[in-house]
């Protein structure tokens, strides 16, 4: 494959809400993944190929007023860990740090890894994986250091 063909390809790509391309073309082989961005924005507004931060919304006041829970930002299936003979991203008791990857959420075939913002404790998992989930269904709690 020449550099023309791969930069036209890319010109194609950047135009689509594709994320990720893998094409074999006379024995060699191209993997195209756009990067993803990190901004927030409105649900009625997710058309965009981008990374969706989660959400952080405060645990009612009579339960724990020092802890966040961490809720699913799109619907589709619970990962725990890369790989299904992988160790989990996080078990409860561990310290996270901003960009740590606390779980895996597949939707439409994409793995869309979810990251904690904050350093905190995980004190709660509330989903098993494998298991699906709805937009802004709790996931994690964390109570922040």
């Amino acid at each position: 494959m020449n550099l023309e063909k791969v930069k036209k390809l890319i010109d194609m790509i950047s135009s689509t809400d594709i994320s990720e391309i893998e094409l074999e073309d006379d024995g060699s082989k191209i993997r195209i993944k756009r990067g993803y961005q990190k901004i927030e924005y409105p649900v009625d507004d997710i058309d965009q190929d981008l990374k969706v931060p989660y959400k952080i919304s405060e645990v009612k006041e009579e339960e724990n007023s020092n802890q966040e829970t961490v809720s699913a930002p799109m619907v589709g299936t619970f990962y725990r860990a890369p790989a299904p003979d992988a160790e989990p991203y996080v078990e409860v008791g561990d310290i996270v740090n901003p960009g740590d990857i606390l779980c895996i959420i597949e939707a439409m075939k994409l793995m869309n890894e979810i990251e904690v913002e904050t350093r905190g404790k995980i004190v709660d998992i509330l989903v098993k994986n494998g298991e699906p989930v709805e937009y802004g269904e709790p996931l994690f709690i964390i109570e922040p250091l």
